[in-house]
């Protein structure tokens, strides 16, 4: 299988990589500096994989770079960014429209503030005190469901290099809603009261990079259960 790494030198980007070379994906990283690049993967892994230093606003750049790609995964940009994340993500997904030779299907990385909220017609990043550059996330999510591509959005909470968890914690994955036990009573909180009640247990999201990337090349196939769809993680216990 061919995977192309968008942001490949960045904290998820060169985990995915790594983790795709050990897997025996041929991979390609799109980068600004492959200097970067070698300088944290070392030469011997950085030997498997695929190198391209281009601009990914660049249309046709981007194009070519999928052509006889399986799968796309965009690791890069943040929203810190702005506008100019919201663009990475529209040129990425356009050139997956357009690129006769890429097979369809696509990651991209979202938030939590992104998922529905168990009990609830609402997602965080709509409620008061979530940062409003969160929005950019909204964005690109909505202009996934404009495109007829295999996508997935994955949607992490705060990701750590380690996390820290119960010898019991399994990482559970959840379709579209936040994985988080909650009650039925938080349908009549009020927004600002659900947004700290949110708050409150945000820590339960954390994930490590590791796990985060493990779960995207799990889902590589077309057609997958994730097609089309926000994809939560969280570390939960056999007893929840």
């Amino acid at each position: 299988m061919k995977i192309i790494v968008f942001g490949a030198t960045g904290n998820m980007g060169k985990k995915v990589l790594a983790l795709g070379v050990k897997r025996g994906y041929e991979m390609t990283a799109f980068v600004r500096s492959p200097e970067k690049l070698y300088e944290q993967q070392g030469e011997q892994l950085a030997r498997h994989v695929n190198v391209i230093a281009q601009d990914m606003l660049n249309p046709d750049s981007v194009r070519e770079a999928l052509s006889h790609q399986d799968v796309a995964i965009n690791a890069a940009g943040h929203t810190g960014q702005g506008e100019e994340f919201v663009r990475i993500v529209d040129n990425i997904v356009s050139q997956c429209e357009h690129q006769a030779g890429f097979s369809g299907r696509l990651w991209i990385m979202g938030g939590a503030g992104l998922l529905d909220i168990p009990h609830t017609n609402l997602i965080g990043n709509n409620l008061p005190g979530f940062p409003p550059m969160f929005q950019t996330h909204n964005r690109n999510l909505e202009r996934l469901r404009q495109t007829q591509l295999d996508w997935s959005v994955l949607c992490p909470g705060t990701m750590v290099d380690t996390a820290e968890r119960q010898a019991s914690a399994r990482l559970h994955v959840s379709a579209d809603t936040l994985p988080l036990s909650m009650p039925e009573s938080v349908q009549d909180y009020s927004e600002a009261d659900l947004a700290g009640y949110l708050f409150s247990r945000l820590q339960e999201l954390d994930v490590a990079y590791e796990d985060a990337a493990n779960c995207m090349l799990d889902h590589l196939a077309l057609a997958g259960p994730y097609t089309r769809k926000r994809v939560g993680l969280a570390y939960r216990s056999d007893m929840q």
